[in-house]
């Protein structure tokens, strides 16, 4: 069971889900969250754990206080960490009707929405288009402009 979370009980709300690593929280992560969270009526957010990154390079910001962070988020409404063996686990407690990926996240819709059907989690999958665009809305970017002012 998830902190301080029960399961439905016959509500009609709308649970949305996004995940992502959100290491150094940048506005570019609160665009899509915000983004996410306009899609229902409550936002649950997996945070990748350090474990599970592959795709890019590990994050400089630990699983905890990346928890923490976005736990901080008026937008959101339950942050937890994801599952280190299955990513699919937390679905099957949360239950989620739309799950949001951002627009850099590598998921395809029609493949993902297979795999949740397969396992019995028949959630709609929805790409937020674009992201907010500013000259540090992303990891990347503020690492870079770190090295180039602190070297």
């Amino acid at each position: 069971m998830l902190a301080g979370y029960y399961p439905r009980s016959g509500d009609l709300l709308t649970r949305v889900l996004a995940t992502g690593t959100f290491d150094i929280l940048h506005p570019g992560h609160v665009y899509f969250l915000a983004q996410a969270r306009a899609l229902g009526d409550e936002l649950f957010v997996i945070i990748a754990r350090d474990s599970n990154v592959t795709h890019k390079p590990k994050p400089i910001v630990p699983e905890e206080q990346r928890l923490e962070m976005v736990n901080a988020l008026g937008t959101v409404d339950t942050a937890l960490l994801g599952s280190e063996t299955d990513m699919f686990e937390p679905l099957k407690v949360i239950k989620p009707d739309i799950i949001a990926l951002g627009y850099d996240q590598y998921f395809e819709i029609e493949t993902l929405e297979k795999e949740l059907t397969k396992r019995g989690l028949p959630a709609k999958v929805v790409r937020v288009p674009f992201s907010k665009e500013c000259p540090l809305c992303s990891t990347g970017a503020i690492i870079k402009e770190v090295i180039k002012r602190y070297g």
